[in-house]
């Protein structure tokens, strides 16, 4: 299997230079941990999130025959957003199947880039966009089963190794493997001794099981579904996997309190709205230091399309725990 490559992301960074915006390292001086912090905040991108990188690198290599049919796409929520807006920006049809479970601020989102949104039931996303692309000719664009999807996400290490050339450890969030796929290529090729390290939720950690059994572990959908972090409930493909054996450091997890604890304190000290998936590489910063290499750390928030009020019931409680 053919693994994304360093060149391959620089294309990407090239294509994407006029739809995506480069986001900042902010450094945290309030994290006394003894760790140099910086966040990357990717929820400073048009739709809130990392998965436009992505879109935009694989529906800028649509050829026009392509472009004329359209495209579909199955998502929880941000890569649904991304290729909405993506497909908009070029004037392509979009035709967007998601989850009834999908935190409704997503659906309106999506719908609001002029997309055609199909709801479905959990767990049969990936069959009803099939079901539109036989019918309709469009073309798929997947959340991260993709070279094309790799290599945008990809652009992420790339950005973090020009800005800070002695990275030590990047802490990334992981799902279906396609931003951790991207990071992590980038990184080690560029920066060979930092160590990129993946964070998944306990409750939706099939990835670390894979990763520690050498081979794709199945977790049933009711199992993932179960944690708040409603954008890490994807499971890797095969594509994805081969990326993550080759390159990532190491996997830990979080508990659900702790991603909830780490959106307060994105909130209250960084100020930062972040959704629980964008938090979860923060909270593996903070509360598991111990699993982690020492040195200068970026933790990578992906996004921050949160429903306002599961926001509002984390900040609440935040305040009522101090």
């Amino acid at each position: 299997m053919d693994l994304v490559t360093l060149d391959d992301i620089r294309a990407a960074a090239e294509r994407i230079t006029s739809g995506v915006v480069r986001t900042p390292l902010l450094p945290c001086p309030w994290a006394d941990s003894g760790r140099p912090l910086w966040l990357k905040p990717e929820t400073l991108q048009p739709i809130g999130a990392f998965k436009i990188r992505g879109a935009v690198n694989a529906i800028a290599r649509l050829d026009d025959d392509a472009r004329r049919r359209g495209v579909v796409a199955y998502s929880s929520g941000n890569h649904a957003q991304a290729v909405a807006y993506a497909a908009a920006q070029e004037g392509i049809a979009a035709h967007i199947v998601m989850p009834r479970s999908t935190p409704q601020i997503k659906i309106d989102n999506t719908r609001s880039y002029g997309a055609e949104v199909v709801l479905c039931g959990d767990g049969q996303r990936e069959r009803v966009a099939y079901e539109i692309v036989a019918e309709r000719g469009a073309v798929l664009v997947p959340p991260f089963d993709h070279p094309d999807i790799i290599a945008g996400q990809g652009t992420i290490g790339l950005e973090i190794a020009e800005d800070l050339p002695d990275v030590d450890v990047v802490l990334v969030p992981v799902s279906g493997g396609g931003l951790a796929s991207g990071i992590a290529s980038a990184v080690t090729a560029l920066r060979p001794d930092a160590k990129v390290i993946g964070v998944e939720p306990e409750l939706a950690a099939d990835t670390r099981e894979s990763l520690r059994s050498g081979s794709l572990v199945d977790w049933s959908i009711e199992a993932r579904n179960r944690t708040i972090a409603d954008g890490l409930r994807s499971q890797p493909s095969e594509l994805t996997f081969a990326h993550l054996s080759a390159h990532l450091h190491d996997l830990v997890t979080v508990t659900e309190d702790e991603i909830r604890s780490a959106m307060a304190v994105l909130a209250r000290k960084g100020r930062l709205v972040a959704e629980p998936s964008g938090a979860v590489a923060l909270a593996a910063f903070l509360y598991h230091a111990g699993e982690l290499p020492e040195g200068r750390t970026v933790v990578v928030v992906s996004g921050g399309n949160v429903d306002p009020v599961l926001l509002s019931d984390v900040l609440s409680r935040s305040l009522d725990e101090e």
